[in-house]
């Protein structure tokens, strides 16, 4: 009996082994230290104004200077090091880019939506093109698009692109008096697009939605605040949230997980600080206070931070499942065996 037993555990453990491995090693893995905190290398970004997750390539962010360049830039969060510099093609000289999002169709939208006269030109303009399939340099046609707001010409720094919608937003920034606006259902580059106010909003130089889109987080100069989001509105008067202080606080943009921010600022060297969403990636739960990670005072991290729960949980899961259904072959393997004996 021994003998038999002994063939059967042989033959069930290859054969465990043999489904295990190959859809374990399926699972998407992520650098640990991806979407950790990082200090952006590139001597050429000295005035980082937006950020956003990239969707095609884990970890990598994407940021521009506040200026008239048609520069984009791909940063590794692992590294800080830029991996691909993106140069638009087919718009016109930018006056003041601002804000950065990528929206559900994969396209990353750029906001040249500053005006540091406070609002004295009558439109602005919004560029569009497809997230490239590659990490490296290249020229990238764009379309752009006019915008005009319903309420008049005023300063705006932070551009958001509903993950799920795909319709535009941009908030105001004003000391008194700013707003959240909304674009059409879909911008027309033929036509100058008009965006209607549809909330009031602290000062903000930058926002972004959650990536399942229950949430918005806008930030200003010295605070940041989370809303709930429903039926293409504010759903609340927001929760506060622990922005790092950065002096020329310019950026914000959540993990692709959902379960943290990345704050970032103008500056060479630049530090983008992770502050982890206290109540985690769910979609359900409501907003909630934060705190940077590995933060020392002023808000620079002193180390990368420990892989939240949200970044490991999808992999360690599913290989978990597999293990699971393993054993159960084993246990059925060997019950076949001592009936036969």
């Amino acid at each position: 009996m021994r003998s038999a037993v002994t063939r059967a555990l042989g033959a069930t453990a290859l054969g465990v082994t043999a489904l295990v491995l190959p859809l374990a090693a399926a699972v998407p893995a992520v650098a640990a230290d991806a979407d950790q905190g990082f200090t952006i290398q590139d001597p050429r970004i000295t005035e980082s104004s937006g950020l956003a997750a990239s969707r095609a390539h884990p970890g990598i962010y994407w940021t521009h200077n506040d200026q008239d360049a048609p520069l984009i830039y791909g940063v590794d969060s692992r590294t800080g090091e830029t991996v691909a510099t993106l140069t638009m093609k087919g718009v016109g000289t930018p006056r003041d880019m601002e804000a950065i999002s990528v929206g559900p169709d994969g396209d990353i939208y750029v906001g040249d939506i500053g005006d540091n006269l406070d609002g004295s030109w009558n439109h602005v303009w919004i560029y569009r093109f497809p997230e490239p399939k590659e990490l490296r340099d290249q020229t990238v046609r764009a379309t752009q698009y006019d915008v005009k707001y319903a309420d008049g010409p005023r300063n705006a720094e932070a551009l958001m692109v509903h993950p799920k919608t795909g319709r535009v937003y941009v908030a105001s920034k004003k000391e008194n008096g700013a707003g959240l606006y909304a674009g059409p259902e879909r911008l027309d580059p033929t036509r100058t697009n008009v965006f209607h106010r549809i909330g009031d909003v602290p000062w903000v130089t930058d926002g972004a939605f959650s990536p399942d889109g229950t949430r918005l987080v806008l930030r200003g100069y010295l605070m940041a605040k989370e809303y709930a989001w429903e039926g293409g509105r504010l759903a609340d008067d927001g929760t506060s949230v622990g922005a790092p202080f950065q002096g020329q606080a310019e950026s914000v943009t959540y993990t692709p997980d959902g379960s943290a921010f990345l704050f970032g600022a103008e500056g060479k060297d630049s530090r983008v600080v992770r502050v982890e969403r206290a109540s985690g990636p769910s979609s359900s739960s409501s907003p909630s206070s934060a705190k940077p990670t590995g933060a020392a005072p002023g808000g620079t991290p002193e180390s990368p931070a420990a892989p939240a729960d949200g970044e490991t949980g999808k992999g360690s899961a599913t290989v978990g499942f597999l293990v699971l259904a393993g054993a159960a072959v084993l246990v059925v393997g060997l019950k076949r065996v001592f009936r036969k004996s």
